[in-house]
């Protein structure tokens, strides 16, 4: 019975142990382009040699949660814009907000030409021709006595 006591009284002072050191620090902010102001919608931002990072919404705002005191790289790498890294340090339960502003980066491409054939205009009306045999006419659907030989061609292909 004591030795059920000690183990129970041993759980309940790690489960304590483990909630002092839980992780509660917060990276959060927005991401915006450095040039208009305007924020970068679904844009990752992460933090770099870690598993954990975001995504912004549509007014540019991220959220990264439940981590440990300590130094981060947050990184911001989007399609057509210059890589962002900056080193954040957040202490224990604290929320950090920044705003990051990304460049738009300039590609250069060297000289390049397009050539193609020039492909002449084509003008020609191609006309249909149906041919109908003695037989096909004879096979007319025929309304009030006579077969309408306009009503067929109409329909047929």
């Amino acid at each position: 019975m004591l030795a059920t006591r000690r183990h129970v009284l041993l759980v309940f002072a790690l489960l304590f142990l483990t909630g002092l050191s839980a992780q509660n620090s917060t990276i959060r902010g927005f991401v915006y382009e450095q040039g208009t102001g305007e924020p970068l919608i679904f844009t990752p931002v992460f933090l770099k040699g870690q598993n954990t990072g975001a995504q912004t919404d549509v007014n540019g705002y991220f959220s990264i949660t439940k981590l440990n005191p300590g130094t981060y790289t947050v990184m911001v790498a989007y399609l057509g814009y210059d890589t962002l890294q900056k080193e954040v340090t957040v202490a224990r339960d604290q929320i950090i907000t920044e705003k990051l502003f990304v460049k738009k980066s300039a590609i250069q491409i060297g000289e390049f030409e397009v050539r193609a054939d020039k492909q002449e205009a084509q003008n020609t009306v191609r006309t249909g021709v149906t041919k109908l045999t003695p037989r096909q006419i004879e096979r007319l659907p025929a309304i009030g006595g006579e077969a309408d030989l306009a009503q067929y061609l109409q329909v047929v292909p």
